[in-house]
Formats: C-alpha cells, sequence, structure tokens
C-alpha cells in the first residue's frame, strides 16, 4: 500500500523579499523540496514588484502543486510604511495560492517560534538552526526568508497532526 505525499508550502512575504518553502510529509516525516526567494528592487515601480512577487510563487505553486499554503500572519505596531508594503506583497503572496486553488493557513511568527522552538521571542538564527535539524539539510537554509517559509511549514505540519498520511 502507498502513501501519499503531502505538500506544504511556507510563504514569508516581504516587498523587496518574499521567502517561500517547500516541504514533503511522508509517513510523518517532513523533508525540505525547494526553498528560495522572489526578490525585487527599489527602483521598480511597486506594481511591478507586485507581479514579481506574484508571478514568482505562481510559478512555485504550479511546480509543486502544495495541498496546503502557510503564510506568516503579520503584526506591525512601529513603521506604517513598511507595514503597508508587507502587506500588499502578502496580498499578493493569498492571491496566487487562491488563484492556484491552494488550501491557506494562517501563523503568527509568534506561533511559530513556540512551535518550533519552545519560546515565543526566539531569535531569527536559532530558528533557522532548528530548521536546519527538522529538514536534515547540510547547512542553515538562506536567505533567512527562505529560512522563514521553511518554519511555517513546518508548523503547519505540526499545527495539522499530518503525520500518517
Amino acid at each position: 500500500m502507498s502513501t501519499k505525499k503531502y505538500i506544504i508550502m511556507g510563504i514569508d512575504p516581504g516587498i523587496a523579499v518574499t521567502g517561500y518553502g517547500v516541504i514533503e510529509i511522508n509517513g510523518g516525516t517532513a523533508r525540505m523540496l525547494d526553498f528560495g526567494a522572489v526578490r525585487t528592487t527599489p527602483e521598480e515601480k511597486k506594481e511591478e514588484r507586485l507581479c514579481r512577487i506574484h508571478d514568482g510563487l505562481t510559478n512555485v505553486i504550479k511546480k509543486f502543486k502544495p495541498d496546503a499554503v502557510a503564510i506568516e500572519l503579520l503584526f506591525f505596531n512601529r513603521n506604517t510604511k513598511t507595514a503597508l508594503s508587507v502587506g500588499e506583497a502578502r496580498g499578493v503572496a493569498l492571491l496566487a495560492a487562491g488563484r492556484c486553488g491552494c488550501n491557506v493557513f494562517e501563523y503568527t511568527p509568534l506561533q511559530v517560534k513556540e512551535c518550533l522552538t519552545g519560546y515565543g521571542r526566539t531569535v531569527k538564527n536559532s530558528l533557522r538552526e532548528v530548521v536546519q535539524m527538522e529538514l536534515e539539510m547540510e547547512k542553515p537554509p538562506s536567505p533567512i526568508d527562505a529560512s522563514d517559509a521553511l518554519a511555517l511549514a513546518i508548523t503547519h505540519h505540526y499545527f495539522s497532526g499530518i503525520n500518517e498520511v
């Protein structure tokens, strides 16, 4: 009897760098399939940047056909301009997932850190080390945005209870 593989894509939205990570759950074990980032530059018009993010994420979604997409739920209380730009990138990521028919799940940074390290104020490098260990990677995933995206995917694996698929 064959085991169905369950694919989860994590997305860490940002206007300059949107990280993504794709993992596969097979028999309760998580394995990294791909990770990376969609990058834009301040020289580009905002609408061009958002199109690049949408197109880049859509290509990854179409390639891996994830069963679930885990995206960061944002909380900002300082820089309103940054919050708006990141929110726009997040909206484009949600659009890409929605257009491709993906089930979307949202997690706060606190939920991700608590899930993977047991401590909600963990620094990013510690979280990156946990991701590396969880996925048995030779070196820590880079850029940090891709590591955060993989952390989101792993978090969804644990929150969803997907073990034996």
